[in-house]
This record gives C-alpha cells, sequence and structure tokens, in this order.
C-alpha cells in the first residue's frame, strides 16, 4: 500500500542555494578554509550593511554575547537587567562573567522585556541592559536609550533573532550600542553556527578581537603578546562564505517571510471560525510588518480553556506532519537559577508565556498550502481539546 502521510513540516528548515554549495567548495580547495580573506570579506560586507560600524565576526551568538560584555567590562559583582523569555545563553553568559542576571517580566504582547518595569529594578550595581528581540520583533528603541542614558548604563542588544529588522526605517545594528547577532542554523541568515558583534568603535573591535582569540596581538613578522584573557571563538571562512551568500538572499527571504505571516493571520482566523472558536483565546504576534524580520511565528495557547497541556498539542501537531518548537521557557526555572534563588513566580507574565507560548513552522521554503495545512491542524487539535 502507498505511504499516504503528509509529508512532515519541520518548524524551520535553511535555504542553500547551488552558487553558496559551489563557493563552500571552493574555500575547502582553497586551502585557507580557517579565519582568512573570507572572514574580512564578510565582517567588511557586514559592517556596510549596518552604515559603516566596525563588526567583528564569532564561531557563534553566545561567544557574542559574552564578549560583548567583557568589552562592556562587566565582571564580578555587576549586575544586567534582561529577560527571562530567551534562550538561556542570554543569561548564562552574565554568570559566565561573574555577574548577576536581574530578571524583569515581560509585555505579554511583545513578550518582550517590559521597558516600564526596567526603572524599579536598577540598583547601585546595575552596570547594563540586555534586551532580546523576540521572534526578531525590538522594544521600542527610543524609550530603550532612554532609559540607559537616565541610569547610565550599557546596552548590549541580543539581537540574535533580529537580523534584518528595523526601527523607524534604521536596521537594528546600525545604531545603538553593543548588538549581538546570531548566525546559528534556524536563524533568518545563517552561516551553520555563527554571529557578529556591532560595536562603537576601532578601540572596542580590537579589544574584541583579543577577546576572540586567546587575548592575542600580533607585532612585526615573528611578535606576539597576550595582555587580557581570551578564549577560541573565531569564525571560519567556510562559515564566513555561507555568511557572504546567505546576505545576498536576504531580501528575498524576508519578503517570503512576511508573505507568510500574513498568510498565518488570514488563515488561522478562518480556521478558528470555521471550528467554531471565535471566542478562544489564542494569542496571536503583533502584526507588525514594518520592524520585525519575522523571524518566528509564535502562538500562546488558551491552556485554561484546553483540556490538555502544550506538550500534547505538539505530539497531536506531530502526527499530523507539524513540527513546532518551544522559544521559550522561563529561565528562571531552570534548576541552575532555582539553585540561585530565582523564582518564577517574580515574574508571572514570563512564567504563563513560558509555559504557553508554541512555535509554529516558518521558513522560505514553505509553500502556501503548508501555512493552510498548519493553521487546520491547530484549529482541529484546539477544537478537539476545548472546554466547552
Amino acid at each position: 500500500m502507498a505511504n499516504t502521510s503528509p509529508t512532515f513540516i519541520p518548524f524551520t528548515r535553511p535555504s542553500f542555494n547551488q552558487e553558496t554549495i559551489d563557493a563552500v567548495a571552493q574555500v575547502l580547495r582553497s586551502g585557507w578554509v580557517t579565519s582568512g580573506p573570507k572572514l574580512a570579506e564578510f565582517e567588511a560586507t557586514l559592517s556596510e550593511y549596518f552604515g559603516g560600524r566596525p563588526v567583528r565576526c564569532f564561531a557563534n551568538g553566545t561567544a557574542t554575547m559574552k564578549i560583548a560584555l567583557q568589552v562592556a567590562g562587566i565582571g564580578e559583582g555587576d549586575e544586567v537587567i534582561t529577560t527571562p523569555i530567551s534562550w538561556v545563553a542570554t543569561s548564562n553568559v552574565i554568570l559566565s562573567v561573574g555577574a548577576k542576571p536581574v530578571f524583569v517580566d515581560i509585555d505579554p504582547l511583545t513578550r518582550n522585556i517590559d521597558l516600564n518595569k526596567i526603572a524599579a529594578a536598577v540598583t547601585s550595581k546595575t552596570r547594563a541592559i540586555m534586551p532580546v528581540y523576540l521572534a526578531g520583533l525590538p522594544v521600542n528603541m527610543d524609550q530603550l536609550y532612554a532609559i540607559a542614558q537616565q541610569h547610565q548604563l550599557r546596552v548590549i542588544e541580543d539581537a540574535a533573532q533580529a537580523f534584518g529588522s528595523q526601527w523607524n526605517g534604521k536596521k537594528i545594528g546600525s545604531f545603538g550600542d553593543l548588538v549581538s547577532f546570531s548566525f546559528q542554523a534556524n536563524k533568518n541568515l545563517t552561516t551553520i553556527e555563527g554571529g557578529c558583534l556591532v560595536l562603537n568603535n576601532l578601540d572596542e573591535a580590537k579589544l574584541a578581537e583579543k577577546f576572540r582569540l586567546q587575548g592575542l596581538t600580533r607585532h612585526g613578522m615573528d611578535g606576539m603578546d597576550v595582555d587580557v584573557l581570551g578564549g577560541k571563538d573565531n569564525l571560519t571562512d567556510v562559515n564566513a562564505v555561507i555568511g557572504l551568500h546567505q546576505l545576498k538572499q536576504l531580501p528575498t527571504y524576508q519578503a517570503r517571510r512576511s508573505a507568510l505571516a500574513r498568510r498565518y493571520f488570514d488563515v488561522i482566523a478562518t480556521q478558528l471560525k470555521s471550528n467554531g472558536l471565535d471566542k478562544l483565546s489564542l494569542e496571536l504576534p503583533i502584526q507588525n510588518f514594518t520592524e520585525t524580520n519575522w523571524h518566528m511565528f509564535q502562538v500562546v495557547l488558551p491552556l485554561e480553556e484546553l483540556d490538555c497541556d502544550r506538550a500534547q498539542v505538539m505530539t497531536e501537531l506531530k502526527e499530523l506532519g507539524i513540527g513546532t518548537g518551544v522559544h521559550y521557557p522561563a529561565i528562571t526555572g531552570f534548576t541552575l537559577y532555582q539553585n540561585q534563588g530565582y523564582k518564577t513566580n517574580d515574574t508571572p507574565i514570563a512564567e504563563r508565556i513560558g509555559r504557553s507560548i508554541l512555535t509554529l513552522p516558518l521558513f522560505p521554503d514553505m509553500a502556501d498550502t503548508d501555512i493552510d495545512r498548519i493553521a487546520a491542524g491547530l484549529a482541529q487539535t484546539l477544537k478537539k481539546h476545548h472546554k466547552n
């Protein structure tokens, strides 16, 4: 009997054209595969993209954030205000430099840190704010930098998911303080693994280079010195050449993501209505088509109106051939953080959303009919478990 099960739709999948694959092969044949001419070209191209600001690339987006903290001089005894709804790397890097994360609750609509609650969290030990742009949606950048200026704080933007996002027509990264991006496999622009840091001046860029490679500075033919403790976080030419080709395709990717997001809004509304779920409290993202890059499309499930948990919804969608993800549970619920005295009920909005948020598939190679299938599957599952 022929297999009639539908093709599985993963929650994300990277796109690589033949030109990119050929370029990788060319780098491999060149004999120079680690950090070299392609990395230099990628950094220069990114600098141009961000309006001429210095840019340095790293092995991953976690290294970019840690090095940003080091460049800003954040260390033992300092406090950094951040959000509990993020990949745990955001707060882990704060701990790794000896500082303390201070979690501020989120805005239920944007799911980003609630800027109106930051001032109350500032103490004499606060040195920086590290906002996260969940799913690529920036915070109010004018308000963010006004707060930072008022309290004399550095800003380290965790823009891991926001490559291509904007604020008032300006690219995220083209202005501000230290801005960190990730190029991990599921990002809008990927180098497989990697990331970049946008810096304020060449002195900061040189310091970032030292932290990137064992604190090393070279001079002359054979001279070298180490004056800071660095790590091993350099990006290879293989990764860099992928990034160069991804950057060329970014406008096409972005247009497709926006079109798919628009379809999600239309089709989910239609499906909920046709299934008699008009009054279901399913929380959709903000319909923002000017600032966000639509890195992810996330819904918040109305668990109090369902007779099941999120895991059951995910399991049933998987059985329908639909992959989903969780981005993210509240960081304060993890054992590492609980053991340090953090409590999820200190940030109740983040706790609820972290327990209920669900990432639906969104990537440029999806077909319109994929969105239709996902919306129908989601509505079918919610109707089945709806407490009437």
